[in-house]
């Protein structure tokens, strides 16, 4: 792959070369509806009248239940955009997804709602509403890496945010954004931590000899991977530091029944937190679908397909039904905001352990298949059943909506750096709400390679894979050449057409705005871990 060169000798350089179009960060492109309230906060479309609807709505509830509300988000690992059947996948697919498709029917389906390209910068943008260039976290961090700074270290994570305001802050499940001291989950925030660090496959290598026979049956090697190798326990952690390592993983078997310890811990939780006097900002990250899958031994199939990413859908489906069924048996499903995604698209590079978006691309791409996944928000009485918006989401979004959920006020965050969440609050709680989110960037580690703005999408590089399926272990990252390329989504959703000048004529505008979200690197320049 190319060497990736820092922001201020590529990507800033790259778009003063664009053009002629000049903005600065005080300054918006033609067409631009957004606001800037503040210096380091991405400016927004002001809607007013909706986000009084909704404080309102908000309060009237409140008043009604004398508390703040729960805060639930349920966060698949890549799964693909057309896996849902909400959203053409499911029983179309080999794997119906019944529970899924309820949440979309009675909340709200996000047709345009984005993620990072992986899932490293996903789980930390969504916790930090920062994107990962700003953090450094801007991939997994792997065996032999060297960081030359703890990037957690002066962060400010939701969890610490809502646990201040008065709530129980738990993650369940995978974290992957960190395993050493200082940046576990119950070190940034978290009152407690229930779950694995790695992905499954970093885990179930160990002991697949049929995937990896010259690693499991090599005792040498065995040993040299083990000395590196990132922790098999199931983990149980508490907020000031205290650690327990439960039952270690030692078989396909115990992987494939990781799913169901986690979902069983995140529904007793509820029953015991429904009875407590805080409210509650529950994180369960389901291991799967992330390749290597494999099936429960003690469910039997669950899906038409059989194969085991299928099996994988059916699973978490399954659980998704268990976990809101807790929250309804306990009381406490009229109170809580469910957010239902994925944190990437899929990883194509495990094909046929893999899922499926009708984009192009998939996990380690910024084409729309590697980073748009399903979205679906979903709130018993708040939020209009059946609704279904094409306007943009990021998923950092979510930070603003937690914050605002949970009475958290903006300026209690740090002014010395830039954040990129917009409060989507009554976007999603409105029964007519539209986004207040004009532009999503894409970024691949430190480069600045796309953005959307309405149904427009320019491109400065792009990830190409150099075989089938092969996004991320046989790709390139290249420039676009003479011109950006710029896609209609609308017309164009699979990215195989530029218009650019010869059918369109707001290249000058998206490329506008990302001038100006360049220049907030400059003037808040990001942080180097030495990732």
């Amino acid at each position: 792959m190319r060497a990736v060169y820092p922001i201020a000798t590529s990507t800033l350089l790259g778009l003063i070369l664009l053009g002629p179009v000049s903005v600065g960060l005080g300054q918006k492109p033609n067409l631009d509806r957004t606001l800037r309230t503040a210096d380091n906060f991405e400016p927004a479309i002001p809607r007013s009248d909706q986000d009084d609807v909704v404080a309102t709505k908000l309060a009237k509830l409140k008043k009604e239940t004398g508390r703040k509300p729960n805060i639930l988000w349920l966060v698949v690992d890549d799964m693909g955009y057309g896996d849902p059947g909400c959203y053409g996948g499911g029983a179309a697919v080999g794997a119906a997804t019944p529970n899924i498709d309820r949440l979309a029917r009675e909340g709200l389906k996000l047709t345009s709602c984005y993620s990072q390209q992986t899932c490293t910068p996903t789980r930390s943008a969504i916790l930090t509403g920062r994107l990962p260039h700003r953090t450094g976290l801007t991939r997994p961090i792997l065996a032999g890496d060297k960081l030359t700074k703890n990037p957690w270290a002066d962060e400010v994570s939701l969890a610490k945010l809502l646990s201040d305001a008065g709530y129980f802050t738990m993650l369940t499940g995978k974290w992957h954004v960190g395993e050493p001291e200082g940046m576990r989950p119950h070190d940034i925030g978290f009152d407690e931590y229930y779950g694995y660090y790695p992905a499954q496959k970093e885990i179930s290598q160990r002991f697949d000899s049929r995937r990896f026979p010259d690693l499991v049956n090599d005792p040498e090697r065995m040993r040299a991977f083990e000395a590196i190798a990132p922790d098999n326990h199931l983990t149980h952690g508490f907020k000031g530091g205290r650690t327990e390592k439960l039952a270690q993983a030692q078989s396909l078997e115990d992987m494939g029944r990781a799913e169901k310890v986690l979902a069983d811990f995140t529904i007793e939780k509820i029953k015991e937190l429904a009875k407590g006097d805080k409210p509650f900002f529950v994180e369960h990250c389901f291991m799967k679908v992330h390749c290597d899958n494999f099936p429960n031994p003690d469910l039997g199939p669950l899906s038409a397909a059989k194969y085991f990413y299928k099996e994988a859908v059916a699973e978490v489906d399954l659980h998704v039904g268990e976990i809101i069924k807790a929250l309804d048996e306990a009381g406490v499903l009229e109170n809580t905001f469910v957010f239902f995604t994925s944190d990437n698209g899929p990883q194509m590079d495990g094909w046929p352990d893999a899922g499926y978006t009708p984009f192009r691309g998939a996990k380690g791409t910024t084409f729309e298949g590697g980073v748009r996944v399903p979205g679906i928000a979903y709130w018993k009485g708040m939020i209009k059943p059946g609704r279904e918006s094409d306007d943009l989401f990021d998923l950092m979004d979510l930070f603003g909506v937690a914050l605002n959920v949970g009475g958290v006020k903006h300026d209690t965050l740090p002014t010395d750096r830039y954040y990129d969440f917009i409060d989507q609050t009554s976007f999603l709680l409105h029964d007519e709400g539209h986004s207040q989110r004009e532009a999503v960037y894409f970024w691949w580690g430190t480069e600045l390679m796309a953005c959307r703005m309405r149904e427009y999408k320019v491109h400065l590089k792009v990830a190409l894979p150099e075989s089938t399926h092969m996004h991320i272990d046989y790709a390139t990252i290249q420039d676009v050449g003479l011109a950006p390329w710029l896609f209609n989504l609308y017309i164009d959703p699979k990215e195989q057409m530029p218009v650019g000048h010869r059918r369109n004529a707001f290249l000058a505008t998206v490329l506008g705005k990302l001038k100006q979200h360049a220049a907030t690197f400059k003037k808040y320049p990001p942080k180097d871990v030495g990732l």
